[in-house]
């Protein structure tokens, strides 16, 4: 058994089983790191004597005929703005350079008690913020099937690791397209739980109406098993919702009855031919299982991008202002008073894209202006919202690209901010509306690169959204990225 090519499900399995160990798991899993991570550069942390000695003690504990959890054996990478207690969390940048996590976020703790094992942190946007992994402090990650191209972003380091079979699935975050807009184009699965069904505790917050924690797999199966650790209600977060995921099902046999809306709004001149060809085929798969197709409209998708740009800056320069110099990482020694500190230290520790967003949101909430950007803002949300609560009463489901194009390449909209926004023009609303979302691959583009299918369903219907994404995959299986 290639353990690196195996899924989650199926080494948790053998390592309860008795098949294979925890320590050969992870062994496995840190060689190919090891062969790989020199050219994609997945991990900014690569943390093998914990996790290797947490291997040893879940096989000792297997020896003594202790029942192992969910997950025994499982090499999970964490996006580096969870916190993992003990081990370094930077989100990326140079302000929280040295930075040890005091505590375990909840996803992590849940981990854990499935018996997971951490392989490392993975490389993101500095603090979230952007759609390559361009933007990162430390090193720039690169996509797995073509090393001149991006992963995506800003969760680029989690879903390159889980491509290229460094781990068994990996989590990141989405604010506004960060787990799938880099799934569609590592050829993953990247799932966007419905807002407050996973917890944000121990997730360094960007904006907080809009963070969801979720995995990368590289299958539906383990993106259910994934979550069904890591969701449910938790007290410790005052957005987390009563809800439970679903129990884990089989794929369904047809999908006679489901209702699959195709919004007008997300087939647009700007989408890339090949892009429409790839979903429009896996569409055709749909229908070919019994679904029937209809098309609908999400009227204020249009105002999407411009929405976000308001919402989320102004979130993110509130929840920033905590990193000051004072309470936590970097400090710029050189200054001689407070206002100094405060100064110097963010002026050298923040990059160019965490800056330009904090000024973005300090100008939308600031005197005067507060009435004119940021409350006109929540209220457009509030219609996004509504365009899908109507549109859930025509269809269960809705599909659509993940991304307006396959894999950009290193450089090509680095000089262009709004161009580079554009790239989560189709993920965006879901994260406004707070519903459930999933990336799956459907295609390659003539360059070979991947291109994913997204699909979107109504809060808390994430078990109707990945039976349906089974049932595709059934059909089509992915291949795996290999070497």
């Amino acid at each position: 058994m290639e353990l690196t090519q195996q899924t989650a499900a199926k080494i948790a399995s053998a390592v309860r089983n008795g098949e294979t160990t925890a320590e050969a798991v992870a062994t496995a899993h840190f060689a190919r790191i090891e062969k790989l991570d020199g050219t994609v550069k997945a991990f900014l942390n690569a943390t093998k004597d914990a996790a290797l000695a947490r291997a040893r003690d879940i096989d000792a504990r297997r020896k003594k005929g202790e029942k192992l959890g969910a997950l025994a054996g499982v090499p999970v990478a964490l996006k580096d703005n969870i916190q993992l207690k003990g081990v370094e969390t930077t989100c990326a940048s140079k302000i929280l350079k040295g930075h040890i996590a005091a505590y375990d976020a909840t996803v992590v703790e849940r981990l854990k008690n499935a018996d997971a094992i951490f392989v490392g942190k993975t490389n993101l946007d500095e603090f979230a913020m952007g759609s390559s992994t361009e933007n990162s402090a430390f090193q720039k990650t690169t996509n797995p099937w073509d090393a001149a191209c991006v992963p995506g972003g800003s969760s680029g380091g989690s879903a390159a690791a889980a491509a290229a079979g460094m781990c068994s699935f990996s989590l990141g975050s989405d604010t506004g397209g960060s787990i799938r807009q880099p799934a569609a184009f590592c050829g993953v699965v990247g799932l966007k739980p419905t807002y407050g069904l996973v917890s944000r505790y121990g997730l360094v917050a960007f904006a907080s109406s809009l963070d969801q924690i979720g995995p990368f797999t590289r299958t539906v199966s383990d993106a259910e098993l994934a979550l069904s650790v890591i969701g449910g209600h938790d007290p410790k977060d005052t957005t987390s919702a009563p809800n439970e995921p679903a129990p884990i099902s089989a794929a369904p046999k047809d999908l006679k009855g489901l209702r699959i809306g195709l919004p007008k709004e997300y087939f647009i001149e700007g989408l890339d031919p090949e892009v429409e060809k790839s979903v429009r085929d896996a569409v055709a798969v749909l229908k070919s299982l019994g679904a029937e197709i209809k098309e609908v409209s999400l009227p204020h998708t249009k105002y999407a991008i411009a929405t976000y740009y308001i919402i989320a800056p102004s979130e993110a320069s509130s929840n920033l202002a905590r990193f000051d110099g004072i309470r936590y990482g970097f400090m710029d020694r050189a200054a001689t008073n407070l206002q100094e500190v405060y100064e110097m230290t963010r002026g050298a520790g923040f990059g160019s894209e965490v800056k330009r967003r904090i000024m973005l949101g300090t100008y939308a909430l600031s005197s005067g202006y507060y009435d004119a950007y940021y409350s006109k803002a929540q209220r457009v949300r509030t219609l996004m919202a509504n365009d899908f609560k109507e549109v859930f009463k025509q269809v269960d489901l809705i599909a659509a690209p993940t991304t307006p194009t396959p894999p950009f390449r290193f450089g090509e909209k680095t000089n262009d901010p709004i161009a580079m926004y554009l790239s989560d023009i189709f993920t965006i609303p879901s994260n406004m509306a707070g519903n459930a979302s999933v990336s799956i691959p459907c295609g390659f583009s003539k360059k070979g690169m991947p291109i994913g299918l997204q699909l979107i369903a109504d809060v808390f219907q994430e078990k109707k959204m990945l039976s349906t994404a089974k049932a595709y995959e059934t059909l089509k299986p992915f291949a795996l990225l290999k070497g």
